[in-house]
């Protein structure tokens, strides 16, 4: 197995990971809400009155910042960015995740981060579980069907 060396970026995976557990806490200690991504959606999706309150001014404003932050011209967003690939494998690939999180009753973050930090047995398999599939998608992807996506 090959690392490529020249992409290996512990600095900024360091930095970033620090800064989503940042801003977890910041979200947790002021609304007392979880940052669990497909949960922040969900509501939002499921609001009865399509107006503007204060749960979901704060929703949106969480999900706009995920929309909009690869494209500020800062280096860290620049570097989490790839404009690069295929439309459809990542259209699939989100409805894929999407019906994950679905079936999981959460999505990584929600999980990974806020629902380790809690000691939740419940999180703790569906962790396991992302990795396991994460892990056996890029051995398929790269030794078993090399070629067949971009």
């Amino acid at each position: 197995m090959n690392i490529d060396w020249q992409h290996f970026t512990p600095w900024t995976a360091l930095g970033g990971g620090m800064l989503i557990g940042l801003s977890a806490a910041l979200l947790y200690g002021l609304t007392r809400q979880v940052a669990g991504i497909s949960g922040i959606f969900h509501a939002l999706l499921a609001l009865p009155s399509r107006r503007l309150t204060a749960d979901s001014a704060w929703r949106l404003a969480f999900l706009a910042g995920l929309l909009l932050a690869p494209w500020l011209p800062l280096p860290i967003a620049a570097a989490a960015a790839n404009p690069q690939g295929a439309l459809a494998p990542l259209l699939v690939a989100g409805l894929l995740t999407g019906y994950g999180t679905w079936m999981a009753h959460g999505c990584t973050s929600g999980h990974g981060i806020c629902g380790l930090s809690r000691l939740s047995l419940r999180s703790l398999v569906a962790v396991l579980c992302f990795m396991f599939t994460g892990m056996l998608t890029v051995t398929l992807v790269r030794h078993v069907l090399p070629g067949m996506l971009p």
